[in-house]
C-alpha cells in the first residue's frame, strides 16, 4: 500500500461560497499513479467544511441561502463578543455543526467511484479568505 498526501489551497471571495472541487482531487488522484483505494479530503479549517452534492448552478444558489438563513450572521452569539481572531464568525462555527470536515471517497481503475451527480465541495462559511487548505490522503495500490 502507498500513501500521498497534498494541499489544494484555495481563495474564497464570499461571505458563504461552495466551490467545486472535484477536478482538482482527480488531477491528485490520476498523479498518484494508484490504482485501487481511497482518497480521503479534508477541510483544515473550523469555518469551511467539504461535502459531496449535485453541481446544478440553482441548487448551489438555493444551498448558500438556505446557509444563510439557517444561522443568520447577525445573531446575539457569545464567540463574536470576544473573538479570538478579531472576526465575527460565531454563524459559521454553528454552521459547521450541520456539515462534515472531511469526506472518503473509494477509487478504482484510478476512477473517483462517485455517482452520476455528485461532485464534491469545499464550502467557505467565513469569507472572503485569502488562503484556504484542503488536504487529500490518497491510499492504495
Amino acid at each position: 500500500m502507498k500513501c500521498i498526501t497534498k494541499t489544494i489551497t484555495l481563495c474564497t471571495t464570499k461571505p458563504v461560497e461552495i466551490i467545486d472541487i472535484t477536478a482538482e482531487v482527480v488531477t491528485a488522484l490520476s498523479n498518484s499513479g494508484l490504482d485501487c483505494g481511497t482518497v480521503t479530503v479534508i477541510s483544515q479549517h473550523t469555518t469551511a467544511f467539504v461535502n459531496i452534492n449535485e453541481k446544478e448552478e440553482r441548487l448551489l444558489e438555493d444551498m448558500e441561502t438556505w446557509l444563510k438563513r439557517l444561522v443568520p450572521k447577525d445573531g446575539n452569539y457569545l464567540h463574536n463578543l470576544d473573538p479570538l481572531d478579531g472576526r465575527h464568525n460565531a454563524h459559521s462555527h454553528l454552521l459547521g455543526l450541520f456539515m462534515n470536515s472531511s469526506e472518503t471517497i473509494p477509487f478504482s481503475g484510478g476512477k473517483l467511484l462517485l455517482g452520476t451527480w455528485q461532485s464534491l465541495f469545499f464550502v467557505e462559511l467565513d469569507g472572503a479568505r485569502e488562503k484556504r487548505s484542503v488536504l487529500l490522503q490518497i491510499s492504495g495500490i
